[in-house]
This record gives structure tokens, C-alpha cells and sequence, in this order.
């Protein structure tokens, strides 16, 4: 049988004291459990682009709302690699170095190195915007991902895509592809638009790049291979080119459909897929059930989202000759909505 311990008895005694008198008197209580701990928070952005810069402002913004409701303190320390391995991992070391409590990685590349460097020590990873976690090996299922990782995932609906540019087009006979091979985010959406493609008997081109400079080199080759409509999934290296290709794609006539609407902002005709501001939101929530409450990463399941809203830009449109109102009509019954937006960097750019 355990002693009695009359100090412990005593000091809790004393503290439940001082917590009816406060009251007493009028004052409050400090929230109970977690008040006034500081958590420490490592993000690593993979790059610099508009989906990512958004999801990235929107968790910050919402731990910081959530650590002022529970009397708690997210210390956010936070690096951007540039798409840089060797800098990405010495990003991740400095928040082992740091002891943070949990690592948030922003995009694919990033989530698969956290994931690596926390084999060990089972530091507390979520990710934010993976496209396929299950594919790449993050998780083992997205209802119960099995290790010391968890997230939101920005899985895009590419049969959708495909649906509109038919839509808007149904006498399109050749689709352009274009896509960073070495990016894990495109390889399912491409395999799926060729099957799809492959099923209507309608013909497609590829054409890839990993440079700014390639990619505009591969922008210039769909448009003298005449195709009829380009698709770009949820690829960050193509994001972060568009603002050097949109122009060139308007001239040669050819509407630019991709898998976020940041493209559309940089200039591209259309975005589809998932609303980035919320996907930050989540992420956040996330992390903090798993400091707050004690949540399990490896039972939490991961979070997807509705696919359902595209944006098209309205200047591009006009570019290419199209009626956005017409456009509208011809994507509402496949979105569940249909939103405008005209070119700019950022998204900071519009406020």
C-alpha cells in the first residue's frame, strides 16, 4: 500500500484553497490542464507559391486563435526551403536540435523527410497539403495512418477537371499535359487523366520541366502541338512558373485548367480543387488535438476535402475569347460553385 503523502495533501489542499477564495473575491481561474504552456511548432514549406503561402498564414492564424482561447502559447518557428533537399534537412534538423514538440510539413517532399527523421526519436509530424499520402507511403490507410504522422490532404478529383475542359470544349481532341516528373503530386492525377482520356478515345500530349526556364520551354511545345487544352495537377513546380507562362498560353489560344486556384490567380484559366485557406485551418485544428488533448497521430485519421469549387480568372478568360458568364454556365452543374478571380502574385495582393 502507497503512503500517504501529507505534502501532497497539503499543497492541494492549500491550492483548491486559493481557487474558492479567488472566486470569492470575484476574480477567475486560470483554465485548468494546459494554461499558460508554451508548445514549440516547426513548419517547413516546401516552396514558394500561393497554395502553400496560404495554407501556411492560415495555420499560423489559427493557432494563434486557439491558443488564445485555451491560455496556451504555439511558438512557431518556421523556414521555407525553396524545393532545396539539403536545405529541407537542415531545416529539419534545427527543429530537432530545437526539441520542438511537433513538426508541420507543407507539401509532399517535406512530409516525406520529417517522416524520416522522426523514426526514432516519434516526434509528432502533420502534414498539410499532400495530395496522395497513401501512394507515397506517408500513411498505411488515410482512416488510421499507423505511425507518428497524420494531416490534410489536397487529393485531387481529375476526372472532374477532365469533365469541364469537355464541358467548355466538347470537340477537344488533343490534351497537353503538363507536369514535373519528379513531383509524387502529379503522378496519380496524370495516370488517371490519360485512362480517362484513353476511355473518350481523345489523344494527349506530355511535356515536362523542373526549371522555370524548361517549363516555359514546355509551354511553348504544347502550344505547336496544338492541343486544345492543357491540365496541371497540384505541382508546385509548375505553380511556381505560371506567372512566366500564362501570358504565352493566352496568346496561342490554349485555356490552362489546373488543380488550385492559386494557377488561376498567376494567371491560369482555371483552378479546381479544395479551399487552401480551410485546408490551413484543419491542419491547425489537428495539431492542436494532438498537443492539446493528447490525440494520437497514428489513429487520426487524415483529413480530405470537397473538390468541388473551381475559379476562373476573368482576364484570361477574356484573353482567350471566352464569356466568363457563359463559362459559369457550363461549369456550375459539375462544381459546387464557381468563383472569379483576376491575376496577381498572392492572394495578399487582392485584400
Amino acid at each position: 500500500m502507497k503512503n500517504f503523502n501529507f505534502h501532497k495533501a497539503a499543497s492541494a489542499t492549500l491550492a483548491l484553497s486559493m481557487t474558492l477564495a479567488l472566486a470569492a473575491c470575484g476574480g477567475e481561474a486560470k483554465p485548468a490542464g494546459n494554461s499558460d504552456k508554451t508548445y514549440k511548432v516547426g513548419i517547413c514549406n516546401y516552396v514558394d507559391d500561393a497554395s502553400l503561402n496560404q495554407i501556411v498564414d492560415n495555420i499560423k492564424t489559427q493557432l494563434a486563435a486557439i491558443g488564445t482561447e485555451k491560455g496556451v502559447t504555439f511558438e512557431i518557428d518556421y523556414d521555407n526551403c525553396n524545393a532545396d533537399d539539403a536545405v529541407m534537412e537542415q531545416i529539419i534538423a534545427n527543429f530537432k536540435a530545437n526539441k520542438v514538440d511537433l513538426m508541420i510539413g507543407v507539401a509532399t517532399p517535406v512530409a516525406m523527410k520529417m517522416q524520416a527523421a522522426t523514426e526514432d526519436d516519434r516526434t509528432p509530424v502533420v502534414f498539410a497539403a499532400v495530395s496522395d499520402p497513401v501512394s507515397v507511403g506517408l500513411v498505411d490507410s488515410l482512416e488510421a495512418p499507423g505511425a507518428n504522422i497524420t494531416g490534410t490532404s489536397d487529393y485531387l478529383d481529375t476526372n472532374a477537371i477532365m469533365d469541364l475542359i469537355f464541358a467548355a470544349d466538347p470537340d477537344a481532341d488533343k490534351i497537353g499535359f503538363l507536369y514535373d516528373q519528379g513531383q509524387d503530386s502529379s503522378a496519380t492525377p496524370i495516370a488517371h487523366a490519360k485512362e480517362y482520356l484513353d476511355s473518350k478515345g481523345v489523344s494527349y500530349v506530355e511535356r515536362t520541366g523542373t526549371t522555370n526556364e524548361e517549363v516555359m520551354l514546355a509551354a511553348q511545345a504544347l502550344a505547336a502541338d496544338g492541343v486544345d487544352a492543357i491540365f496541371t495537377p497540384t505541382d508546385n513546380t509548375i505553380m511556381t512558373a505560371e506567372l512566366s507562362i500564362y501570358e504565352s498560353l493566352i496568346d496561342a489560344g490554349i485555356p490552362h485548367y489546373t488543380g488550385a486556384d492559386s494557377f488561376a490567380l498567376n494567371g491560369a484559366f482555371m483552378g479546381y480543387g479544395v479551399d487552401y485557406a480551410n485546408l490551413g485551418a484543419e491542419t491547425a485544428d489537428m495539431v492542436a488535438d494532438i498537443l492539446l488533448n493528447g490525440a494520437d497521430p497514428a489513429k487520426t485519421a487524415v483529413k480530405t476535402f470537397d473538390n468541388g469549387t473551381a475559379t476562373v480568372n476573368t482576364e484570361t478568360c477574356e484573353g482567350l475569347g471566352l464569356d466568363f458568364e457563359t463559362v459559369k454556365a457550363a461549369f456550375a452543374p459539375l462544381c459546387t460553385q464557381v468563383n472569379s478571380i483576376t491575376t496577381a502574385e498572392s492572394f495578399d495582393d487582392l485584400k
